[in-house]
């Protein structure tokens, strides 16, 4: 909760961070450095000398560098960005990485101090160490803060308002074993759809996404000050929607596997997009599918749960018949029925997926829990 003035040093320190973090890329991407040890051997002079910045803020800006091109390889190595021939691949490897005017920064403790029972911060700035800054929080975060802060902290400036992303290293629980499984199919009509038959529909947020799209597109015809204005206003709000739905549907399928004793199993969807190639008017519904958010916040609050957690095989979950094994695409007469040709067994299409998922789950869990073999 920083004052006007405070506001605008942290702005002003934030714009030349990112200003010296974008030439250690350039020169990283120009010697082809990729190590933090070169690269900090390399830029170490300028940044203090041509920026102003100090020896440990110099330091983050070249860390945050690296990291920035290690998270490029990844992505390349996990075939994130599609194949070396498409459009996306060849652009991200064809310049430097660059940074946002007022994207994060991180502080390490040397350049940033918390203090916990005044509630106030102290940080490094380009007008020296500002002190007594008072900061907000709920008083279980505050908890969280004093027992399990390490690390990095981010400072990120989005629409006005300031806040420190803290990182806390919490304690895994043990997982236990699981009695059963609950396999979960996810969709864009249906958002996630349970073995034991919970349906979360999409239809709502899928209605909302439209009408989203409709007001922006109305807006942007529109060339006012007071459409920019309101453009300005609406942004992220859709996306702060859909976290909303994400956190609810997973908080509650967590919640059901940990009272029941048992664990989650999804479907491995990685890729969706490069595999898959769909009309003009497709597109758009599926770039705007949150599936791998909410797989995210279902992997991470089982691991807080301690509540088992499983990727299976996706290839024709909709489409087996769970009771005889007979995988037709015939099986599946429509988007929402399944009806098996062999054994006549018959129901909600996503539901038969996740009870599919679920048996992949209970075969694959003999696996992973199986002891090693010694020759």
């Amino acid at each position: 909760l920083p004052t006007p003035e405070q506001a605008s040093v942290l702005e002003a320190t934030l714009r030349v961070c990112n200003r010296a973090a974008t030439y250690a890329s350039q020169v990283a991407f120009a010697k082809e450095l990729k190590d933090r040890n070169g690269l900090q051997r390399e830029v170490y002079a300028d940044l203090k000398a041509r920026f102003g910045l100090s020896a440990q803020p110099a330091v983050r800006a070249v860390k945050k560098v690296v990291d920035a091109y290690a998270t490029l390889r990844a992505n390349l190595w996990a075939g994130n960005l599609g194949p070396p021939t498409s459009k996306r691949y060849r652009k991200a490897i064809g310049a430097p990485i660059g940074f946002h005017p007022e994207a994060a920064q991180p502080f390490d403790d040397r350049c940033l101090s918390w203090q916990y029972d005044a509630r106030t911060v102290s940080i490094w700035t380009m007008a020296g160490r500002m002190r007594g800054i008072p900061f907000a929080c709920s008083p279980d975060q505050l908890k969280m803060l004093v027992a399990h802060r390490k690390g990095e902290s981010d400072l990120v400036c989005r629409g006005g308002k300031w806040f420190l992303i803290a990182t806390c290293d919490l304690p895994d629980p043990e997982v236990y074993e699981p009695v059963d499984w609950i396999g979960v199919d996810r969709g864009i009509v249906n958002l996630a759809t349970t073995s034991d038959g919970t349906n979360y529909q999409g239809r709502r947020l899928s209605r909302y996404r439209r009408w989203q799209a409709r007001k922006r597109a109305e807006l942007q015809r529109k060339t006012s000050h007071s459409a920019r204005r309101r453009l300005a206003r609406r942004k992220r709000k859709e996306q702060r929607h859909a976290t909303h739905v994400n956190h609810r549907v997973s908080k509650e399928i967590v919640s059901v596997a940990q009272r029941t004793g048992r664990g989650i199993a999804v479907e491995a969807l990685g890729g969706l997009r490069e595999r898959v190639r769909l009309r003009r008017d497709q597109r758009g519904a599926l770039s705007s599918w949150p599936f791998h958010q909410l797989g995210q916040h279902l992997v991470y609050k089982a691991r807080m749960a301690g509540v088992p957690f499983l990727e299976v095989d996706a290839a024709y979950t909709s489409q087996r018949c769970p009771r005889c094994g007979h995988t037709e695409r015939a099986n599946r007469p429509d988007r929402d029925c399944f009806r098996c040709r062999r054994c006549g067994l018959a129901g909600l299409a996503d539901v038969v997926a996740g009870v599919n998922v679920r048996d992949r789950a209970r075969s694959a869990w003999v696996f992973v829990t199986a002891p090693a073999l010694h020759p």
